[in-house]
Order: structure tokens, then sequence, then C-alpha cells
């Protein structure tokens, strides 16, 4: 499948003066110990208040309390961008959806928690100039018996028959064809609706399998399975048309939303098929009937960011031999590949004591360097990677994260650049360096990118591809831009530069820079 092509209004077509890690389109992974473009992501859980809000039924003013609190601390500590839960059990996270109210937000199912959670949480994300992704559960209903036990309003209390029982759990039964579309439809109103950067899914297709229990769905099969000699090749078949029209209606839609997926990390074990990885764990394409590899190569991804939640040498599947399979895996195709880690797992009450502190953890980024279509990390969860014991958040932003990142360009939307900022102005002052520049008039621009180096470098154009040179980031909006560095040494000179970025992140050439004396 082809993306999109959509053109940034009055891009300039003057030669990028930029290092060619800033301006490439593909920029995934590189060997700097501060790479310039890197996904730096945060899972923000509201499926049983893992994360937000906490507990359910807080007052509208506290659950926006904690919720900036949340981004606050997560900027602090070097995150570019999150994944907010925002359909976590077919229910909802604003008004006017075709589902009802998340019980999450007030405690009870299908009660108005009093706000848009959803347009509040986008619009606190975009105020600080994190991306934002919607993510979303495809088939999960709850804990629930049958379907009369739904809130009242809930489609499937008109269609039971969309409903399948299992483990407890309601869930869409995805063979079913109305039940497929019907949840397509619930996410691309949200897609029509808000300005999300992203639509994500994590790695609940079929059920996880439970012993003596099987999936119940024979009569489903029976009757739309013609065609497929066994039930395992059918539910996969189910799976993929639902990920590919996904992506399909996303693209057709929003051309510049990115639509990615976030799989459980073993697609199938070496001793099962070749093509496998070198690993001795529950098999996706086999338990929960979802064929990642395929949805990577037929093109049906913006990026993918397999869950790799084991140690670096664990003895089934080891991090050291996942990661090299999925780059492989991605080489080839216009997948990006984020890897989901487990800041979960860093508990004091850890059974094995490699989880007791962020080594483990950090090394994975390490790991990661030798790898260059590595283009970032998603986080899971916020709260332990916020308040870990000891802190991963600490150990990151000391290091790997200790400058900021730009995301990575999707090779998979295409466009051109926005022209570059003007105007740029210095005021020193005592232990501060304020600067202001024009607001570009080309609305393609979403945000700059401030760059700070050395006004005695003989090649500037090189230290702007490099993280370290990066101060951070600033929101177009209606108001003049500005930027404060407060972490100047008085007599010494700096030159900074400016640069304006699209929503997909193409880089402008840097409008012409200035040099100042810090006071």
């Amino acid at each position: 499948m082809r993306r999109r092509t959509f053109l940034a209004a009055g891009a300039s077509s003057l030669p990028l003066l930029l290092a060619p890690s800033v301006a490439s389109a593909t920029n995934q992974g590189t060997t700097s110990p501060w790479p310039v473009r890197q996904l730096r992501g945060l899972w923000i859980t509201t499926v049983r208040n893992t994360d937000w809000p906490k507990p359910a039924g807080r007052s509208v003013d506290e659950q926006k309390k904690q919720y900036i609190g949340l981004l606050d601390a997560a900027q602090r500590n070097g995150i570019n961008a999150v994944f907010v839960h925002i359909r976590p059990q077919a229910d909802s996270f604003y008004p006017g959806a075709p589902e009802p109210w998340s019980k999450w937000l007030t405690g009870i199912p299908g009660k108005d928690p009093g706000y848009d959670a959803l347009g509040f949480c986008l619009a606190e994300a975009q105020r600080r100039n994190l991306e934002f992704h919607a993510w979303f559960n495809p088939y999960r209903m709850g804990e629930y018996a049958d379907p009369s036990q739904l809130p009242a309003g809930h489609p499937v209390r008109d269609h039971p028959d969309w409903s399948i029982a299992f483990d407890k759990q309601l869930y869409y039964n995805p063979g079913i064809p109305e039940a497929r579309r019907f949840v397509i439809n619930a996410i691309m109103d949200a897609v029509h609706k808000y300005d999300v950067d992203g639509v994500h899914f994590d790695d609940y297709f079929y059920p996880y399998p439970v012993k003596d229990q099987p999936f119940p769905d024979q009569d489903t099969f029976a009757r739309y399975g013609g065609g497929y000699s066994n039930l395992g090749d059918w539910r996969r078949s189910n799976i993929n048309r639902f990920v590919r029209e996904v992506s399909e209606r996303v693209a057709d839609t929003k051309p510049w939303v990115r639509f990615g997926i976030s799989p459980f990390g073993i697609w199938r074990n070496s001793a099962t098929d070749p093509v496998g990885s070198d690993t001795n764990g529950l098999q996706s394409y086999d338990e929960i009937y979802a064929d990642t590899r395929l949805w990577v190569k037929k093109g049906w991804l913006d990026y993918i960011a397999p869950q790799l939640y084991w140690k670096l040498d664990d003895a089934k599947a080891a991090y050291s031999r996942l990661l090299p399979w999925w780059a492989k895996t991605v080489a080839g195709t216009d997948t990006a590949l984020y890897i989901g880690q487990a800041a979960y797992r860093l508990d004091l009450a850890a059974a094995d004591p490699v989880w007791r502190d962020p080594t483990e953890l950090v090394s994975h980024l390490d790991y990661n360097r030798s790898y260059h279509r590595v283009a970032g990390d998603i986080w899971f969860d916020t709260t332990h990677f916020l308040a870990s014991s000891p802190n991963l958040s600490g150990a990151l932003a000391a290091n790997a994260y200790r400058h900021p990142a730009l995301i990575p360009v999707s090779n998979r939307i295409h466009g051109s650049p926005p022209p570059p900022p003007s105007g740029l102005h210095a005021n020193a002052s005592a232990a501060t360096v304020a600067l202001s520049w024009n607001r570009t008039v080309d609305k393609s621009t979403r945000y700059y990118a401030i760059y700070r180096f050395d006004a005695a470098s003989p090649d500037r154009s090189s230290a702007l591809g490099d993280g370290g040179s990066l101060l951070g980031t600033v929101r177009r909006n209606e108001q003049p831009p500005e930027y404060v560095d407060t972490t100047v040494d008085a007599g010494i000179t700096y030159t900074y530069a400016v640069t304006a970025l699209d929503r997909s992140h193409r880089q402008s050439r840097p409008g012409p820079s200035i040099s100042v004396t810090a006071r």
C-alpha cells in the first residue's frame, strides 16, 4: 500500500544546509551519543487506572492536574511522544463517540465525566509539543458476563451477536464482518474529530490463550470461514483484513497520521519456522493470530514497536537475539522500528534482581545503537518510568536522554520541508539568553527547533546534525515565538540557529544565525 503524497505549501526550494542526519527523511538510528532524531515515547495507560486518572472518579480539576503533572515530568525527562489509552475497552474518552463513556474516568460505565478528556489530553500534549498517538484496543469490551451487562447505549446491546465471551470477558468477535466494520468506524470517528498524530494498537487481537479454554468461535468459522481449511488461517485472515483496512482508512482520511502497532515481541520461533527468531516463547502468529511480520512486509504500518520485555541475555527470548531479528524484518521496507521497553519490570519486588535497578534497561538502549534501523523506544508504563526505584528516567536524563531529540521523519509520508524562519533576535541578560524570531506565515510549519553551537565551530552544519546542539522545540501558535536559554555561562559567545518543521517532522534549512555573548 502506498501513502498519499502531500506537499507543504510554500516550501523552500533552496538547498538544505543541514547535516545529512538532520535533513534525511530516513534518519533511523545513529551512532551519535545524542541523536538529533529519536522517538522517546511513553504509554499512558488508562485501563484499570494504571497511569491516569488515579483513581477513577476524581474531580475534573484533579484529573487534569494529574495529567499535566505526567506530561511535565515526561518532558523534563526527555520524552517527545505520548501514546494515550483513549479507547481501552470499547468505550470512549470524548463526547459523541459511537461507544459509551469509559468507566476509567468516573468509576461508572457510561457516566459523563463532565469534560472532553481526549480533547484536553491532546491540547496539553500539543502545548508541550509532544507528539500524541491515540491508543485503541480494538476488541476488548471488559469484564462482563454477557452483553446485557454493558452500559446503556452500547452498540452491542442492540447487536449481541457481535460479541463473544471468553475467560470471563466480552470481546468484539473478530470473525464477524459487521463487528469489524463497526470497530474501524469507531476508531475513525476519533481520527476525523481530533488532530491526533497517530493511531496506535498494542498486542490485543485474538485473546491470549487460557489453558483448557478454547476460544469459542467455531460457529462463526462455520458461517464465515469458507475458503479456509483451518481455524488458524481464518483467524489470521480476520486480523490481517482489519489491520489493512485501518491502514487504508487512516491514510485516505488524514495521510499525515501515522498508524502503528506494538505487538508481542515474538512472531514465531525458529524451531517452528526457519524465518522466525532464535527464541523459545509464545508465538503471536500461532497463539493470538497476529501475523506481525506480514504487516511489515505488506507496508500496512508506518511503524512497528515490538514489546521486547526480556533481559538482554534471557534464556528463552533474549533481547540481544530479538532486536536483530526485528531490524532484519523491517529492512527493505518503509516501516520504522521502535522498541517497546519494560519499565514496569523495575520494581523492588521483582523476583529477578536484574530488574531491581535501571542498568538492564539502559543497556538495551546501548545495544540499540548497534542497529541503525532502531528509531527510538516506547516505555511501559508511565508510572514505573517516572517513579521506579532506582529511577530509570533519571538515569536516562543524565545520559541517553541528556539532550532533546526530534521525532524521526517517516519514509511513507512524502512532501517538502517548510521555509526557514527569519528575524532571529537574541538578548543576553543575567545567566540567560532570550531568543525571538518571526512567526512563519507558512501554515505547514508545526513547530520550531532551536540549536546552539560554539561560535568558533568551523562546521556549524555538522553541529546541527548532532543532538548535543539541539536545545529544544517551540510550538507554532498565534504568539510571536520565543525561547529562553538558561544553560549559558557568562563570558561565553554562543551562536544560535532556528529551523521550522512540519507536522511530519520534515525540517527546513536554518534561518540566519545569530551570535551573542552571555553575561
